[in-house]
């Protein structure tokens, strides 16, 4: 549904810069933040209720790009043929548009729940696709609504924050916004050299996550391609809080103290494979990032907003994940593949990404889980009060774990498959879930 089609621009964007005098350096980036998987935009999208003052918004804006000033600057080539920050103060890129035909409500319903439309990119101009370095690091749009509601979409390259280091910044910005004092919150970490590489590199693991998979043939090689490309279709799955609960019911016979997450990305998992049905002796990934900041030693200094994160890999048959056992077992692997990520670990992949420069994870039949949920989005305050949907602008081909409002141990995973099996997809996840609300009426 084209709910954005009739989004109006009645000006063009503006660039808005640090209120003061910001250092002027290049920014080095870690390998963390440089290896090819990261060289897009994550567009975030907030739906608000309330009005919110554009004027007062761009001039927070301006406030704290003192404070995360390579914001405000441009990415380009390094010397060593790495990437670098520009901290050149050029500014954000400011946008504003109207939809005064439409309320908060018809927005959220008119999506299916806020399922991701390509016509919601007029919701944020200027991150348009396009080569990688002309894209600035911040592009944000508020858009009006029709009931006195707003929409806020910001894009935020992620080889410079990843979803906490950007969720750090988006509640900084709000704070200058309701003009609340900054004094005891934290200052933002921007040096990254405590991720850099050692001397010599030294790669001790196998690193599952940037390794090809092997196919038993090359006719079940060509069978498989043709069930993981194709359209996508954007499949939107809301998990209650008792449903989640339910999920690790059915795991702690077999994994002690099993977390949301473990029973949640195992059970997704699961239903991604069933739904697409793969060969039975195919070996399929997920892959899903988990924070490193306290997992290295020592750990990341407090306020860093650089990508403090790296790949977790578990691995399986699709048969085995098929099987009537296949819940608890997908489990076991996302602990164990959680668990194997220590200090280790991390340096060791900052040292493949140092020798492999055009590293990339194998997504040739793998599924890709990113958390959003913990990150305090779904409490972000512009002035407006807390959103009515946080989200993604557009439906990207990895997964997303998203906070649900008003829910607070609640999950919406929002999920592209190609077209045939998203409603297979749709029936694996939630199928018999609902009996525990049952059961508790």
């Amino acid at each position: 549904m084209d709910i954005a089609a009739d989004c109006e621009h009645r000006m063009e964007p503006v660039l808005v810069t640090p209120s003061q005098p910001t250092p002027a350096h290049t920014l080095c980036l870690s390998n963390l933040d440089d290896q090819c998987l990261l060289r897009f935009s994550v567009e975030y999208l907030f739906v608000f209720a309330g009005h919110v003052d554009v004027d007062a918004l761009r001039t927070a804006l301006s406030r704290v790009l003192v404070d995360y000033y390579p914001l405000a600057g441009r990415l380009g080539p390094g010397d060593d043929g790495k990437h670098v920050v520009d901290c050149n103060a050029e500014g954000a890129l400011f946008g504003e548009g109207f939809l005064p035909g439409l309320t908060a409500d018809e927005f959220l319903q008119g999506s299916a729940i806020a399922k991701p439309h390509e016509s919601w990119r007029k919701l944020l101009r200027g991150a348009e696709p396009q080569s990688f370095l002309g894209v600035p690091p911040l592009v944000v749009q508020v858009t009006r609504l029709g009931c006195g509601g707003t929409v806020l979409c910001a894009a935020i390259s992620h080889c410079l924050c990843d979803g906490i280091g950007a969720a750090q910044f988006l509640h900084a910005w709000a704070r200058a916004a309701r003009f609340e004092a900054a004094d005891h919150h934290v200052a933002p970490f921007h040096d990254r050299w405590v991720l850099r590489p050692r001397c010599p590199p030294c790669i001790a693991f196998e690193h599952q996550e940037y390794a090809m998979n092997s196919f038993p043939s090359g006719d079940e090689r060509a069978a498989t391609s043709s069930l993981f490309t194709g359209p996508l279709a954007p499949v939107s799955l809301t998990f209650t809080g008792a449903h989640v609960q339910r999920l690790k019911d059915r795991c702690a016979p077999w994994l002690e103290e099993c977390t949301s997450f473990e029973a949640l990305a195992a059970h997704v998992w699961r239903a991604w494979v069933r739904s697409l049905g793969p060969p039975s002796d195919l070996r399929v990934k997920l892959l899903f990032t988990v924070d490193i900041r306290r997992r290295v030693k020592p750990g990341l200094p407090e306020g860093y907003y650089g990508n403090g994160f790296v790949l977790a890999c578990a691995e399986s048959t699709a048969g085995q994940l098929a099987a009537p056992s296949g819940e608890h077992h997908a489990a076991r692997l996302v602990r164990a593949a959680k668990e194997m990520i220590d200090d280790d670990y991390v340096r060791s992949t900052v040292d493949l990404l140092e020798l492999r420069r055009d590293a990339m994870p194998d997504l040739s039949a793998s599924l890709v889980i990113s958390a959003w949920t913990r990150k305090g989005l779904e409490d972000l305050d512009i002035g407006a009060g807390r959103p009515l949907h946080v989200g993604p602008l557009t439906s990207e081909t990895y997964c997303l774990f998203l906070p649900v409002v008003d829910d607070p141990r609640g999950v919406t995973a929002l999920v592209s498959v190609p077209e045939a099996p998203a409603e297979r997809l749709e029936d694996r996840c939630l199928h018999g879930l609902d009996d525990v609300e049952n059961e508790e009426q």
